[in-house]
């Protein structure tokens, strides 16, 4: 076991490993202005310091506004804390046209300049910090009066950094191969174990999910944070592949659409990625909001923003697609692509183990009895299957979608947009609707939601995939659950341009989550309840630092730059811990003869309904009850169909099942609730036959059932009752209901 774990931490670890063998470098791409009516700016500029020969190469193209002899105020800052004050004289280290300054724009050919005796000052800790979160500000003033004239600032990198491949693929596997096992589970029997592992894994990657939503904000991050968030935007569907993007872009051209082209200008153009201002205040937002002014409408247009000098600026969304090279007017044909492409796999892959599983049969490579349920139902089971698609990518199309409406990139794809968003918003909805008229029959029919959810494998296989993961009588949850990722992917799409705004909603929406979550306890039992809790609350923690990363209240930058490094190594240790609970769970299902039994008992007593191999064998009572609740007992053909708005859920139907319950007992047999015609029409609600005995003679001495389990409902009347002649007898002196059990009902 100790190798087990020992395995997965330092596989993740390995992953880090590439930052800290290249050779030392201090890098810029791009020179920004930090004050109103700057006289300098530069559309283009790229300077790498490599400490080893102590010069520096700067490729530089400027527009100065102002003239005559300056001297540059240069400061140091390092996670938001002055570390170098210096002032240099332009004429003293030969820059050209800057000495003296000349109006007009200054093209200079790239060069090398020496700073041999600057390298000292810079410590040797900072080629090594991976995203280092440095910055570089130079004040210009004018020699004579001292007035400064211009700002301008750099984001320097020392190339090292957590946006790494591996971690990319690692998690996107982990996660994968956890949802196919829960499948492969499932269909060998074992339904409990299927649920936990199903379970885990879709809480996963919505945490997953939930910290690429981090980067998706207008909200500026500091370096380190947004490397780690990109490392799991595959979870949104942003995925850059070379070919794809071709297609992309000739389709949004042939479409009505100008796509655009900010990868083709990054050898004329710079591109300033927005990351946290030092200054006090929300100046970065300001600058921002100045650049779309005075962007050409074109080019807001196409997605890109333009300042006046000529420099690009990507924030949110726009900052997630540059970082992972793909054109923003490209970007939601790339996250609606892949979510398509998931679907249709996994259909493929569904059609090929049938068939697979059929040919195993015929030539006897496997027995008849495994996956027995999903061949005689495999239609049903891919409608599950695709239900489940369609809500791992609901955040991903709510977010892609929605900023489509905003940037209208050509006609066809607002089209595409319109019909992905409100068909999974509207199919999703039904689905969680469905749900619960299911459940409000199975309470009225049965007095417990489980009865139908669980005892109607075609209800479960279909609909399942929304409530498995709760308890019964939280079978609701799913709309709340719903509500939450809808909303939340409304902020994010729409409110790009108010990153205060994003910040306080995601801390109002994940408090919510939390407080619901820790209050309703919603989940199947107390290990998943503990898991999604945790999951929730990493999750406001995260939306408490993404309000500081604002700082509209001026915070010195200190704090910002550490609370970043604290939320990297919170989220980056809480994904391990979380990665390897599931690898373990996961791997020792296939390992144990019984994985059913690792798990408690769950308390709405679903395993009563289901076909569990494991969970019915301790009591003679409830293989009695789960036999006729199933309806394994020979004559007994089940007519639930709930599958289709069929007369099974109309209001008359309804109205019928509710008026058989209210005859009296004596006008039918004994122990049933309906009248001697409707007997053959309807079977029986009751899950105990009068005619069978519950209890084989010889069998009184017998131990009790386990400790963890809910007490029978019969146990009483049998055992301190035993003048009772029936089952019915004892019914109508407690006038309740055996199904009535469980969480909620006890």
């Amino acid at each position: 076991m100790k190798s087990l774990l020992k395995t997965p931490l330092l596989l993740f670890l390995a992953l880090f490993t590439p930052f800290i063998s290249a050779e030392p470098i201090l890098q810029s791409t791009s020179l920004n202005t930090c004050s109103d009516d700057s006289g300098f700016s530069a559309s283009l500029f790229k300077c790498v310091f490599t400490p080893n020969n102590g010069s520096a190469s700067i490729d530089m193209v400027a527009t100065i506004t102002v003239e005559g002899m300056v001297i540059f105020d240069i400061a140091v800052y390092a996670y938001g804390l002055e570390i170098i004050r210096q002032e240099v004289n332009p004429c003293d280290i030969n820059l050209v046209g800057l000495c003296p300054m000349q109006r007009g724009r200054l093209a200079i050919p790239p060069f090398n300049l020496d700073v041999g005796g600057a390298a000292s000052a810079v410590p040797g800790i900072a080629y090594a910090i991976p995203d280092l979160d440095a910055t570089v500000r130079i004040f210009v003033n004018k020699t004579d009066t001292g007035e400064s004239v211009a700002c301008v600032e750099a984001n320097v990198s020392n190339g090292k950094t957590v946006d790494l491949v591996g971690v990319k693929w690692a998690t996107a596997i982990i996660a994968g191969l956890a949802l196919a096992a829960s499948a492969v589970v499932s269909g060998l029997g074992h339904s409990n174990t299927a649920a936990h592992i199903a379970s885990s894994a879709l809480s996963l990657f919505s945490y997953f999910q939930a910290q690429a939503m981090l980067g998706l904000t207008s909200v500026h991050l500091p370096p380190i944070v947004a490397s780690w968030v990109q490392n799991l935007q595959w979870s949104m569907g942003i995925i850059q592949v070379d070919f794809m993007q071709d297609i992309f872009t000739w389709y949004q051209r042939s479409t009505g659409g100008e796509p655009s082209s900010i990868f083709d200008t990054l050898r004329t153009i710079s591109v300033e990625v927005h990351k946290r201002s030092l200054d006090v205040g929300d100046y970065a937002v300001d600058l921002f909001k100045r650049g779309v002014a005075m962007a050409p409408r074109a080019l807001v247009r196409r997605g890109n923003i333009q300042t006046s000098d000529g420099r690009y600026v990507v924030s949110g969304i726009q900052r997630v697609a540059f970082r992972a090279e793909i054109e923003s007017t490209n970007l939601f044909m790339t996250g609606l692509t892949f979510f398509c492409l998931f679907v249709i796999l996994t259909t493929i892959g569904i059609a090929v183990f049938k068939a697979y599983c059929e040919f195993a049969v015929k030539k006897q490579w496997m027995g008849p009895d495994k996956f027995v349920e999903f061949r005689n139902g495999w239609t049903v089971v891919l409608k599950g299957i695709l239900f489940r698609m369609a809500l791992i990518g609901f955040p991903q199309m709510t977010i892609l979608c929605l900023w489509e409406f905003t940037q209208n990139d050509s006609p066809a794809e607002m089209v595409l947009a319109v019909f992905f968003f409100f068909g999974i918003l509207a199919t999703l909805g039904w689905a969680a609707t469905k749900v619960i008229l299911i459940a409000r029959q199975s309470v009225t029919t049965h007095r417990n939601p489980a009865y139908i959810l669980f005892s109607n494998l075609e209800v479960l296989n279909k609909w399942g995939f929304l409530y498995v993961q709760f308890r019964a009588s939280a079978y609701y949850y799913i709309a709340p659950m719903l509500a939450y990722l809808l909303v939340k992917g409304m902020f994010v799409a729409l409110a790009q341009r108010a990153s205060v705004v994003q910040a306080v909603a995601f801390i109002i929406i994940e408090v919510a989550a939390l407080i619901a979550a820790s209050v309703l306890r919603p989940w199947m039992d107390k290990r998943t309840n503990s898991f999604n809790i945790a999951i929730a609350a990493v999750n406001f923690v995260n939306a408490v630092f993404l309000f500081i990363f604002t700082n509209v209240f001026g915070a010195p930058g200190l704090v910002v730059g550490v609370v970043g490094v604290v939320l990297f190594f919170l989220n980056a240790i809480f994904s391990l811990v979380l990665i390897i609970t599931l690898i373990v769970s996961t791997t020792l299902v296939f390992f144990r003869p019984n994985p059913d039994a690792r798990y408690q008992f769950m308390a709405d007593d679903r395993a009563s309904f289901m076909k569990s191999q494991t969970q019915l064998t301790t009591t003679t009572e409830l293989d009695a009850l789960a036999a006729t609740a199933r309806g394994d007992k020979a004559g007994y053909n089940s007519k639930l169909d709930l599958d289709d708005d069929n007369e099974s859920l109309t209001a008359g139907s309804m109205r019928r099942r509710a008026d058989n319950l209210s005859i009296s007992p004596a006008h039918g047999p004994p122990g049933s609730q309906f009248s001697p015609h409707n007997e053959k029409q309807y079977p029986p609600h009751s899950p105990v036959n009068p005619s069978l005995p519950l209890f084989p003679g010889g069998n009184q001495n017998r131990g009790a059932p386990p400790s963890d389990r809910s007490q029978s409902p019969y146990d009483q009347g049998f055992r301190g009752q035993n003048n009772s002649p029936s089952p019915a007898a004892f019914r109508a002196q407690n006038n309740s209901s055996p199904w009535q059990r469980g969480a909620g009902y006890d």
